[in-house]
């Protein structure tokens, strides 16, 4: 029985050895490649260990040869996005959440259920309509395009919110009622500071979504004026298909902000999950 113990936790370990090295093993070739030479590149292929690690390629993708500006503007233009999408989401998905937990009004819970019924709409399915719109009300290739479809809150948002907000003891909410605290007060100082963790969550969800988006920047836009990192790092496989180094360091960096995020908020990615299973 004890061998049979042993074999089974090495067959689970070489599986998860075995998972880890396909999840990793693409971000550390591209780590790998970004950081090797061009010429070590050429000369000893894509899984030679970078001796010395260089930084050429990186200062390459903010030379002017790597496309107007390089990647300036690209990383200008995903960080303001990001962040007006960020905002807007969070605003008006916490209110929305609130209006359909805590609130009481005719035909709340059809409304919500239709709203969070769009979760099954693909997103391939409203472009067409969304670049119409935005053709027909002459922002197409502007900055408005980018963030209008996504700044005014989120059905998942909406729905993982909705359902932390219905557990606030009601004591606590009566209690700041009796003392004088209005609606805004109240989310505020009691209901949002309750579900920190699910709210942190939700908001590296929301980074790491619209960083990551690709079609809808590729559609609305042409040109390398509101050009996002992600139609710039596509851009690059196109124009260097034979410069991996460079392409790779596009990519690395595309990913690196995601990853520091993950790093400094994953005690609370940990505690919101721990909160819901509870729940």
């Amino acid at each position: 029985m004890h061998l049979r113990g042993l074999l089974g936790h090495a067959a689970t370990y070489a599986v998860l050895a075995v998972a880890a090295v396909l999840t990793l093993g693409p971000f550390l070739f591209s780590v790998m490649t970004a950081f090797t030479s061009t010429r070590q590149f050429a000369q000893e292929g894509p899984l030679s260990i970078p001796a010395p690690p260089v930084l050429e390629s990186f200062m390459a993708l903010f030379a002017p040869s790597a496309g107007a500006d390089g990647f300036v503007t690209p990383v200008v233009v995903t960080v303001q996005m990001v962040a007006v999408i960020l905002v807007g989401q969070m605003v008006f998905s916490v209110l929305a959440a609130y209006a359909f937990a805590q609130l009481r009004f005719p035909g709340r819970d059809l409304l919500f259920w239709v709203y969070v019924a769009t979760l099954m709409v693909p997103q391939v399915v409203v472009v067409v309509p969304l670049y119409l719109m935005m053709s027909e009300a002459g922002l197409r290739n502007t900055f408005w395009a980018l963030v209008l479809p996504f700044v005014l809150g989120s059905p998942y948002a909406i729905f993982l919110l909705r359902e932390n907000f219905r557990g606030v003891p009601g004591e606590l909410m009566d209690a700041m009622r009796i003392d004088g605290a209005g609606t805004l007060r109240l989310l505020w100082h009691l209901v949002v500071p309750l579900n920190r963790p699910i709210i942190v969550t939700l908001v590296l969800i929301t980074v790491v979504t619209h960083w990551n988006n690709f079609m809808w920047p590729m559609v609305i836009t042409s040109g390398p004026e509101w050009r996002t990192i992600t139609v710039a790092t596509s851009a690059l496989q196109s124009q260097y298909n034979n410069n991996w180094t460079l392409v790779m360091a596009g990519t690395t960096l595309a990913m690196l902000p995601l990853v520091i995020l993950m790093i400094v908020f994953q005690k609370q990615i940990t505690r919101s999950v721990g909160d819901a299973t509870l729940r």
